[in-house]
């Protein structure tokens, strides 16, 4: 829904994808309006179908006159770039532009693990976070309700903790993942101040969300940031409103010229993301409910998820529309990183 071109969306503070598009909008200088609540609710208020499934952000455009519910953050920001095209997160540059891609892609994907597992499977974490999102939502609610929304939330989410893998056994595989992360994103930092150069991309975005609510919401893997990577929590504070700077074409750092930092990151999608995504896709393709790997030394296993296996497709997609060119740079950068296994030529 827009009026005079400002964008509305509906979503929760504890949610990192709508903390990942309200930076973005800020960046990009993109008027908005963010309702904080339920997008069924606000669906059902002004007689719009909500999108199948329903999440956190829901944006709501408008197309000849009829108003519709998205909200799939990636192909978003796509729409948001044909609509408004100053101070752009796609990198003009094919080979960039991919590996932007695939970062955006693993924070949405991989990272959410690490957000879901810390803030539901230590019993302090779920505490704090059972106690706040039903204020999120809405600050005046009774004790009663506040009460019975706190224990059905906790109840529900614990018991989902299955959905993204996390269990007593992946458990450390997940921290040591985590804590690889903050050291390569903490080395990277020092080295230039977002993912791709000396402007934000869409990648950035995805990461800032997931660690929105790692580093200020969550206490455990708070923590744990606070121990490995003061850049990544400076860096939060940053990313939380960019919309102050001016961004030119040459803040973007050519794949070639990107420090060996870059490659640290990439080597960690590598490392648990390739492997996740390939027997997801696997057992999509035959139609099983639950998928088995081994992931960094550890017995993986959670339910098939046939989204994660269009992320998959739509990835290769994006590599397979490269040039020779371009592909060749892409390449020399995702040699020996493990990423190349999820890649496919045609």
């Amino acid at each position: 829904m827009t009026t005079d071109n400002v964008i509305k969306f509906v979503g929760g503070t504890g949610s990192p994808y709508t903390q990942k598009m309200l930076a973005l909008m800020r960046y990009r200088q993109i008027p908005y309006s963010v309702i904080w609540g339920q997008p069924a609710d606000f669906c059902a208020k002004i007689g719009v179908e909500p999108p199948k499934p329903t999440f956190m952000p829901t944006f709501f455009f408008e197309d000849g006159g009829q108003t519709s519910a998205h909200c799939d953050s990636t192909p978003i920001i796509r729409r948001l770039e044909a609509d408004f095209t100053a101070r752009s997160v796609l990198p003009r540059d094919p080979a960039l532009a991919f590996i932007d891609y695939l970062i955006e892609d693993f924070g949405d994907e991989w990272c959410t693990k690490y957000m879901f597992h810390y803030r539901w499977h230590f019993d302090a974490d779920a505490e704090n976070a059972a106690s706040l999102l039903p204020l999120s939502m809405n600050l005046h609610l009774s004790p009663e309700q506040y009460e019975q929304y706190k224990a059905y939330i906790k109840d529900r989410q614990v018991n989902r903790l299955y959905v993204v893998g996390s269990n007593d056994i992946t458990a450390p595989m997940i921290d040591a993942s985590y804590r690889r992360f903050l050291q390569a994103m903490e080395n990277h930092l020092k080295a230039q101040g977002f993912m791709l150069g000396n402007r934000p991309a869409a990648g950035d975005f995805g990461i800032y969300g997931q660690l929105t609510q790692l580093i200020t919401f969550d206490p455990t893997p708070r923590a744990i940031a606070h121990e490995i990577s003061h850049r990544t929590v400076a860096w939060i504070e940053h990313m939380r409103d960019l919309s102050g700077i001016e961004p030119t074409d040459s803040d973007w750092v050519a794949l070639e010229d990107q420090p060996d930092s870059l490659r640290d990151l990439l080597a960690e999608i590598g490392r648990v993301y390739a492997p996740a995504q390939i027997a997801n896709a696997k057992a999509v393709m035959a139609g099983e409910e639950n998928w088995t790997a081994e992931i960094d030394g550890a017995q993986w296993t959670q339910p098939t998820f046939p989204y994660q296996a269009k992320c998959l497709k739509w990835t290769n997609e994006q590599y397979q529309a490269l040039d020779a060119s371009a592909r060749g740079q892409v390449d020399a950068l995702l040699s020996g990183t493990g990423v190349e296994a999820m890649l496919s030529a045609d």
